[in-house]
């Protein structure tokens, strides 16, 4: 049994990145994208929790927060480019259960969400087990498996691995690894530096790091995860 999401938010295309993430994730995920159209859609088939932009049309986020609380205690997280104090005191007060500020990683969503749901009690609430070619990889224990041994990883070098192999085949400019690397914050290093994360992490799971396998170079471009499938290896689930 999955637990089903549902998006209030606004702009179109956050919302196919956070949908894609969260159905990788495991979820069955609604949208809405005004907030009048959003509480409807609650109302009629009461998600297990709520992602919840603050500036929507049709009826702001703070006073969809409100409708839902007084009716029910569905976890809602609220996602907003609001940073003032005031706002998310506001937000909490109204019963959110948890705030994150634009910019942030969809990955680190779906971290706040999970959390949620286990806070929560939610039967679906299960660990993730990425597998990718030899890799078997825990997004809640932060643990990478190849054969059976454990190979260990910095949180920067958990999170590139991650993302790299969450999506075989597609090619990640260095820009976006290195958001992925400071999960979503700003970041005063430059690109380039994902280049010696990249070097660390190939010594640590690359049978031969000057010829890798796994993580292939896209000149001029950035990284990928190789799409080719690996003898005794699974795919991603």
């Amino acid at each position: 049994m999955m637990s089903t999401i549902l998006i209030i938010e606004d702009e179109v295309e956050l919302v196919k990145v956070l949908r894609a993430y969260l159905e990788q994730a495991g979820y069955d995920v609604l949208t809405a994208y005004r907030g009048d159209s959003g509480l409807s859609t609650w109302e009629h088939k009461r998600p297990d929790a709520v992602i919840l932009d603050l500036n929507l049309p049709g009826m702001d986020g703070l006073d969809v927060a409100k409708q839902i609380r007084r009716k029910a205690s569905t976890p809602i997280l609220m996602l907003t480019a609001r940073v003032e104090e005031i706002d998310q005191l506001i937000g909490l007060e109204l019963g959110a259960d948890d705030y994150l500020t634009k910019p942030y990683s969809p990955r680190l969503v779906v971290a706040h969400l999970r959390a949620l749901l286990r806070r929560a009690g939610s039967p679906a609430d299960k660990p993730i087990i990425l597998r990718a070619a030899d890799f078997e990889i825990n997004l809640d224990a932060h643990s990478v498996h190849r054969y059976d041994q454990e190979i260990e990883l910095t949180p920067t070098e958990f999170n590139l691995l991650a993302t790299l192999a969450e999506q075989p085949g597609r090619t990640f400019t260095r820009l976006q690894l290195l958001e992925t690397a400071s999960q979503g914050m700003a970041y005063a290093g430059y690109e380039r530096t994902i280049d010696a994360h990249i070097k660390n992490l190939r010594a640590k799971i690359e049978p031969d790091s000057k010829n890798p396998i796994y993580i292939e170079t896209v000149f001029g471009v950035g990284y990928r995860f190789a799409k080719t499938t690996y003898p005794n290896s699974q795919t991603c689930t």
